[in-house]
């Protein structure tokens, strides 16, 4: 069932890109694949689950990549998206003021892998010169970027295999 869902959010979402200007996957024989860096086009609710939805677009081949998040998430990526500054520092407002403490910066984050309808990504941080990578949920990897202005990568693999998830043609999908 949760395969199914998913197939279906990422047909919504393909859907809705489309229509922002996505294009087909790069060809075969340019460069070797990387990751790519990728916009936050939206936060959606799906409208057969309710489930927050967050829509990212890569930059170079404008593909679309539509992944479930939770609501707590959800408002996270919203509030920055929106440039809003909270009262007081939420979760991820803190998390970006304590490696300052530290003296330590976000210089990007990439969505690294896409393993049993499980997105995967991975914060790159820098600190007294040492490069240091941290596992991530995606959700939270994206509102740490957004607030932190760094780049949005995805790796190529991930677009390929969202694709692959969606329905095949022909197929009406429930919405």
């Amino acid at each position: 069932m949760r395969g199914a869902r998913s197939r279906t959010l990422a047909m919504a979402a393909l859907v809705g890109l489309m229509g922002l200007g996505a294009t087909a996957p790069p060809k075969a024989g340019g460069p070797p694949p990387s990751p790519q860096e990728a916009e936050v086009t939206g936060v959606v609710l799906d409208p057969s689950t309710r489930q927050p939805v967050v829509l990212l677009q890569g930059k170079r081949d404008r593909r679309p990549l539509a992944m479930s998040i939770g609501p707590f998430e959800a408002n996270g990526i919203a509030i920055a998206l929106q440039g809003l500054t909270p009262p007081r520092p939420l979760t991820h407002d803190l998390f970006l003021n304590v490696l300052g403490d530290l003296r330590a910066s976000l210089k990007r984050i990439v969505v690294t892998d896409l393993r049993d309808d499980v997105y995967y990504a991975q914060l790159h941080l820098e600190a007294a010169g040492n490069q240091l990578t941290i596992d991530s949920r995606p959700s939270d990897a994206i509102a740490l970027a957004l607030r932190a202005r760094v780049p949005i990568l995805v790796e190529d693999q991930v677009f390929e295999k969202a694709e692959r998830a969606l329905p095949k043609a022909g197929s009406s999908p429930t919405f």
